[in-house]
């Protein structure tokens, strides 16, 4: 899969306009007309390039939405740091719910998650660029700086158990979670880490 700012191996070089093109016509198409909608040629059609020019660059729909969603996704789930740990999960879990719930991004990756319910392929292209995986991987990471989780926290596990509940949530559509929630969803999972 080419990501941003590459070049395929072989054929001519990308065409940054080209390429804006389709990640704007992907996800504009995700909004209108749903996932299963999308084709290529759709794609191609709606961003004014050839067909040809998108399977240059990307062999499925899903790539294309992946890209375009974790280019997004690396600036909406951005959280700056708060003076102590509870906090900043906490401020965490909100983001990431805003995230999941109004933006074309999350939008992208709930679409994306349910098809690698019985799509192997994208179940792997999530699996081995899970775009919610580096914020989640930063606000851990600042617990165990703050000596607040082990140094030994096994990351892997610990984005699951904080992300794990919070996409549930979203996905059955439960009504929305207060700060106070969020607050002592934070403290629950520093302490369940810790024990």
């Amino acid at each position: 899969m080419s990501t941003a700012g590459e070049t395929p191996a072989t054929g001519r070089p990308r065409s940054e306009t080209a390429r804006q093109a389709v990640l704007h016509a992907v996800d504009n198409m995700l909004v209108e007309q749903g996932y299963a909608a999308m084709t290529m040629k759709g794609i191609a059609e709606r961003a004014g390039v050839g067909k040809q020019t998108v399977y240059r660059w990307w062999s499925s729909k899903a790539e294309i939405l992946h890209e375009a969603a974790t280019l997004d996704a690396s600036h909406e789930l951005a959280s700056p740091a708060a003076a102590d740990s509870p906090s900043d999960l906490a401020a965490y879990a909100e983001t990431l719910v805003t995230f999941l719930t109004t933006s074309h991004a999350g939008l992208a990756y709930r679409a994306l998650v349910g098809e690698a319910q019985h799509d192997p392929k994208v179940a792997e292209l999530i699996s081995a660029s899970d775009l919610v995986k580096p914020s989640a991987r930063a606000v851990i990471q600042r617990a165990v700086e703050r000596g607040d989780l082990p140094a030994s926290t096994d990351m892997e596990d610990a984005i699951a158990e904080l992300v794990g509940p919070i996409l549930y949530l979203v996905l059955r559509n439960a009504p929305a979670r207060s700060r106070g929630h969020w607050r002592r969803y934070a403290q629950r999972f520093l302490d369940g880490r810790r024990s």
